[in-house]
């Protein structure tokens, strides 16, 4: 019989994924008990199961490769989640953090190392770089509680991109200098290549990713694309003379409006990543620690006791100063300091690039792996109890939808439309705090054929799949009916929607020359809930700007409130800039709204006089904006008869581009307008079908026609 010892280390491939997978899934449940992050349990799970430990794995070329990737993925997630628009507001602040972040543990590190070990300077500086960078590795933790939008977590992130790039500079002109690189004309071509690097990430790489959305809408084909923007990104800015890591985060920066949070891709991103990379990365990181070398000997460590104390004094007093100076909460102090306080990718960089050099002996690379073990412990400790406190305390991204919001969003769907773009608006619209489920309806005539009922059944089930794919529950049902608006009518009274969503009408037939179509205009006289009609020529992720067109005193509806909520969020999903044509009047109560309770959006306004705006706006909605135009019923405050001309309009100016029409609740009491903006008035309260308005004229056009 075969000894068990001589078993170990495990080489077989199955194996050896069997028993990281075995990890992966255990050590969390286990950790969670003793509130302890995962994180740290991959890291001493690394220990545990590698060469320096028990021995039942060694750090093979898997553990290279899936390591790598992970780290790449780690930086990539950092920058495809991170808020632009509250970077861009904050960034001055982020600037004071990384430089606080960089200069302060640069300083301490060079000087205890100079000093205390009796470094040379070359040595020391790296090492003082080292204690400079921060890899995002406590992320997750901030990913899970959903605060990736907050301040602090901003300022972490944006301050990362400032002293990563300071450290591996600094790790770039030292090796290089070591190498005997004193010319000029080297740092020029560095320089050159560098400035190539970023021009071609920051103008390229969107331009191109938007084609290719455009183009393919296979979700595995635009999972693999992503990947592969991701690692082109990283092997462009290793040729530059910079690290990997940087070209990762400039990829997720740059792709960051192109991959909207909660989508089915974003979903898929972050599953691969937290499920396999970035807990291999940790594993592998862990394995590569030596916890005999402090046995044999004080040397290691006092090395690893100076690298901890040092690096972490360094990180605190960086943190502790941007919160002082902008006098934020404690919680989000701590939540500076643990972001910045793990050290892994780019001080792995460096103590390798280091110990290659011969700058670096044993003693630096096992106290060094040490201090990472031990700086990721503090950072997920810290991150954890920082979350938990901002979790609790957090009011300020509160949304006035948060109570009485009656929201159930409906979207009526057919086979021969494009479904994926309707979930999606449907899923950047609805309220994620409120964790409600969409509603995916299909009604065919009651004299349909087989193959008609199953078709629509698979529309459903392709709806349901796409929702899924981003965690978004739906509820579908097939409906039969007589009368198509009729049975759509019912069902979002059935279930209590408070709106829907649908396509808009396709001309399929010879001779048909109605704008809307009879379902459309049989659901507007038949509900006075609000309705959006969507007509997407190009996915929802790839728009760059969105027009507005809201008609004078839609203020004083009663559905203001609601249709301003939903297009709000959208924008703030997409990231791109949403220009209002609004009168003075009604652009004061919706800045102040906005201002109040979606602070984040970019929005500007342009002075509507009324007269002919959708064909004053021809020449600025391109093939890549969206136009949104608010709708007025007949009787409402809002209503005009010049509105009767809005479908000639829009064919005539506007054929091509994604239009979205919005019709606002007519009447019914809008449960979503905060107190601090009451309505002024309300709407008229007559039933909608006593009145003889522009669609109920478009209505007996139509059935003229026959």
């Amino acid at each position: 019989m075969m000894p068990i010892a001589s078993i170990f280390p495990i080489t077989d491939p199955t194996w050896i994924f069997f028993l990281v997978l075995c990890i992966i899934l255990f050590a969390p449940i286990l950790l969670n008990r003793l509130h302890i992050p995962h994180i740290v349990g991959m890291l001493l799970a690394g220990v545990l199961i590698g060469p320096h430990g028990l021995d039942l794995l060694q750090r093979d070329s898997s553990f290279e490769i899936f390591g790598n990737v992970g780290l790449l993925y780690i930086m990539f997630l950092a920058g495809v989640e991170i808020d632009l628009a509250d970077f861009n507001k904050n960034k001055n602040k982020s600037i004071v953090f990384g430089l606080t972040t960089f200069l302060f543990p640069f300083i301490i590190g060079g000087v205890l190392c100079h000093y205390c070990l009796n470094m040379e300077w070359a040595g020391s500086l790296l090492v003082a770089s080292m204690f400079s960078s921060h890899t995002l590795v406590s992320y997750a933790i901030v990913s899970r509680y959903g605060l990736s939008h907050n301040l602090s977590v901003n300022m972490a992130v944006g301050g990362t991109i400032i002293t990563d790039t300071l450290s591996l500079l600094v790790l770039a002109v030292i090796s290089q200098l070591v190498h005997g690189h004193n010319d000029p004309h080297f740092w020029i071509m560095m320089a050159v290549g560098v400035l190539l690097f970023i021009t071609g990430v920051i103008y390229l790489f969107p331009r191109i990713a938007r084609f290719f959305f455009r183009t393919f809408n296979d979700p595995v084909q635009q999972f693999i694309f992503v990947m592969a923007m991701l690692f082109l990104a990283a092997i462009g800015a290793h040729t530059a003379g910079l690290e990997g890591i940087l070209g990762a985060f400039f990829a997720g920066i740059v792709l960051n409006r192109l991959i909207p949070a909660g989508s089915p891709l974003m979903g898929r991103i972050e599953f691969v990543g937290n499920a396999i990379f970035i807990p291999y990365f940790l594993i592998g990181v862990g394995m590569l620690i030596d916890m005999s070398v402090f046995v044999k000997g004080i040397d290691a460590i006092i090395v690893a006791l100076v690298m901890v104390v040092g690096g972490t004094l360094g990180k605190y007093i960086a943190a502790w100063i941007p919160q002082k100076i902008y006098k934020l909460h404690k919680s989000e102090g701590m939540m500076l300091f643990g972001l910045s306080e793990a050290h892994a990718a780019g001080t792995l960089a460096v103590v390798m690039v280091g110990y290659e050099l011969g700058l670096f002996n044993e003693t630096i690379l096992n106290a060094t792996l040490v201090f990472i073990l031990m700086t990721c412990i503090i950072s997920s400790l810290a991150v954890e109890k920082a979350s938990r406190q901002l979790v609790l305390n957090d009011d300020q991204n509160s949304q006035p939808t948060t109570k009485g919001d009656d929201e159930k969003i409906m979207i009526p769907m057919v086979a021969n439309q494009n479904v994926e773009n309707l979930i999606q608006v449907a899923m950047m619209m609805r309220n994620p705090k409120l964790n409600r489920g969409l509603i995916g309806l299909n009604v065919v005539y009651d004299n349909s054929s087989p193959k008609a009922i199953e078709e629509g059944r698979k529309c459903l089930q392709k709806a349901e799949k796409i929702a899924t794919s981003a965690d978004v529950r739906m509820q579908t049902q097939s409906r039969l009916a007589t009368n198509l608006s009729n049975g759509i009518v019912h069902a979002l009274r059935e279930n209590d929607a408070s709106e829907m969503i649908l396509g808009m009408h396709k001309r399929d037939k010879e001779g048909d020359t109605s704008f809307f179509g009879p379902v459309t205009l049989g659901l507007l006289a038949g509900t006075s809930r609000q309705i959006i009609l969507v007509r997407p020529t190009m996915p929802m992720n790839t728009l760059r700007r969105i027009h507005v067109v809201v008609p004078a005193k839609t203020e004083f509806e009663a559905g203001f409130y609601r249709w301003v909520n939903r297009l709000s969020r959208m924008a703030g999903i997409l990231g791109c800039r949403v220009i209002f044509h609004a009168h003075v009047r009604t652009w004061n109560v919706l800045s102040r709204y906005l201002a109040t309770y979606y602070p984040k959006i970019r929005a500007e306004h342009v002075v509507s006089s009324g007269n002919d705006e959708l064909k004053k706006m021809a020449s600025e909605v391109k093939d890549d904006h969206l136009l949104v135009v608010v709708c007025a019923r007949k009787g409402s405050v809002s209503y005009r008869p010049a509105f009767e001309h809005i479908p000639e309009q829009i064919e005539e100016f506007h054929p091509d581009v994604s239009l979205m029409m919005i019709f606002p609740d007519e009447y019914v009491e809008d449960k979503e307008s905060p107190t601090l903006f009451t309505q002024p008035m309300t709407a008229n309260h007559q039933g909608y079908e006593t009145h003889k308005g522009w669609l109920s004229t478009l209505m007996e056009k139509w059935k003229r026609r026959g």
